[in-house]
């Protein structure tokens, strides 16, 4: 099972179309969403606005390539729902807010390890950042 994290805490996944890996993409078919890859090259990320969703892989919590691609996918113009999956930490979420996700999902051993409480502590994630502190 996972849970998916949101400004408002812990959610159900309710989307219910299944993913499909970037490369199984068929042109024009939008019922599913996209998996990408950390390492994802960015001239793959064209042709993928159509999608409902995309979901972008953390295999490590150190592995920050996941932020590059959902900016990247935003300056674009994607508006689409963007998901990060796998190793992202409470500690991480504004950083993934700020590049354009709107959600993680992470399986319920970090959601047990990592409760709700310390994801809604940074669930304001456009006031508490670096740049907001040193214009006062």
């Amino acid at each position: 099972m996972s849970v998916i994290v949101t400004d408002n805490g812990f959610q159900t996944d309710d989307f219910n179309c299944g993913f499909v890996a970037r490369e199984e993409v068929a042109a024009n078919d939008c019922d599913y969403g996209i998996d990408l890859a950390s390492d994802t090259a960015p001239e793959a990320l064209t042709g993928l606005n159509n999608a409902p969703m995309i979901r972008i892989d953390f295999p490590s919590s150190a592995d920050g390539r996941g932020f590059t691609l959902a900016a990247m996918l935003r300056k674009a113009g994607y508006t689409g729902r963007l998901r990060a999956k796998g190793h992202v930490l409470a500690d991480q979420y504004a950083m993934a807010r700020r590049s354009g996700f709107d959600e993680v999902e992470i399986d319920d051993a970090l959601a047990a390890r990592q409760p709700e409480d310390q994801w809604l502590f940074r669930a304001d994630w456009r006031a508490h950042n670096y740049q907001a502190r040193m214009r006062g």
